[in-house]
């Protein structure tokens, strides 16, 4: 998706070379329509410059800063040197994520979706989310959860988290934690089974979360969880410990939650 209005002053913008002069280069302009800027030779590196081509080539993907624009003559002066290296990659990392959802909305929607149905949906994520990416991301991690209060219908919430769950590559983080569970009433295995299938929340661990509880060695059983971020990932850990917990000292027995292994791995 492009966009047909201009970019601001200041901005970040990414193009391509597809023309170098004496005076300059000039750039198309990757994220709008019919939009070409020129950074002059001055705009281009910093310091005295012999040859423009020493610095940049034909074809070469490049982030500018959006100098001035003059509307009424269709120019749009750009400077590269005015860009660090710490926002050139962070536009570019932008930019190649706005491409990977414009694919997605094409899976989404189907690769003959017209202009106006792309536009409505996209405008609707949009409302909710920083970028498109960032909408597929939360479909990805949460299903349905993450479109409730996106304006589209159900039809549309069920491609879109079909092509996210399909695509995207969801960013994890993995924790892990020890419970010790001890029960010596006569049914006490009954009473450590019960605790670990209240660890692992009896199936109603949240979208998202992978929760899964192993045998280290008697008393104690490891809870590894892996989650979107680690809040949410530390938390889920801490709440399954203090699930089990609860459910072995209502049977009588005792339970401890700590991080650190007490006993070497078999």
């Amino acid at each position: 998706m492009k966009y047909s209005g201009w970019p601001e002053p200041g901005e970040l913008v990414v193009g391509e070379v597809d023309e170098i002069a004496d005076f300059g280069v000039f750039v198309d302009l990757d994220e709008y329509e019919e939009k070409r800027g020129l950074c002059h030779i001055s705009e281009v590196a910093s310091g005295w410059i012999k040859n423009v081509r020493d610095h940049v080539r034909e074809g070469q993907t490049v982030v500018a800063k959006v100098l001035e624009i003059d509307e009424s003559s269709n120019q749009i002066d750009l400077s590269i040197k005015d860009v660090n290296e710490h926002q050139r990659k962070e536009t570019i990392q932008d930019w190649k994520n706005a491409q990977k959802a414009d694919n997605w909305m094409l899976i989404a929607l189907g690769e003959d979706v017209d202009d106006d149905r792309y536009t409505t949906v996209a405008n609707a994520l949009l409302a909710e989310y920083e970028s498109l990416y960032d909408a597929f991301e939360a479909a990805a991690i949460s299903g349905d959860e993450a479109l409730d209060d996106v304006d589209v219908d159900g039809d549309t919430v069920d491609a879109i988290v079909t092509a996210a769950r399909n695509n995207v590559s969801v960013p994890y983080v993995d924790v892990t934690g020890y419970v010790d569970l001890e029960s010596a009433a006569p049914d006490g295995v009954d009473d450590v089974r019960d605790a670990l299938a209240a660890a692992e929340g009896n199936g109603e661990i949240p979208d998202g979360v992978d929760l899964d509880v192993g045998y280290v060695g008697s008393p104690e059983y490891r809870i590894k969880v892996r989650a979107p971020n680690y809040k949410t990932a530390e938390s889920q850990l801490e709440a399954a410990a203090e699930r089990a917990r609860e459910s072995i000292e209502a049977a009588g027995g005792a339970g401890e939650f700590h991080r650190e292994r007490r006993e070497d791995d078999e």
